[in-house]
C-alpha cells in the first residue's frame, strides 16, 4: 500500500531546505540558496511554501543595514520529513 506523497516536500528545492534544516538547528538564506543552487526568487517561494504548512519558522532579522532571514524546521516540519522518508523507503521498497 503505498501512501500519496506529501505535496510540500514532494518538490526538489523544498526536500532540500528541509532536509538541511533536520541537520542544522538552523540556516538563513545565504546557506540555503548555497545548497539548493536555486534563485533567491524561487528560494523565496519555497520557504513561503514550508513557512505557510508550518514545517518551517521564518526569523527576519537585520545584520547591519542588510535583512537576514534564518530558516528553523518546526516538529510539524521534522514529523512530515521523517514520514516523507519512510514512505519513499515503501516505493523502492528499502
Amino acid at each position: 500500500m503505498y501512501n500519496e506523497l506529501d505535496p510540500v516536500l514532494n518538490t526538489p528545492v523544498r526536500l532540500a531546505i528541509v532536509s538541511v534544516l533536520v541537520k542544522l538547528k538552523q540556516a538563513d538564506f545565504g546557506h540555503l540558496m548555497e545548497v539548493t543552487k536555486t534563485t533567491q526568487g524561487n528560494l523565496s517561494h519555497q520557504i513561503k511554501k514550508l513557512s505557510e504548512a508550518e514545517y518551517i519558522e521564518v526569523i527576519k532579522t537585520f545584520k547591519g543595514n542588510y535583512p537576514h532571514t534564518i530558516c528553523k524546521l518546526t516538529p510539524k516540519g521534522r514529523k512530515a520529513f521523517e514520514k516523507y522518508v519512510e514512505d519513499i523507503k515503501k516505493y523502492l521498497h528499502l
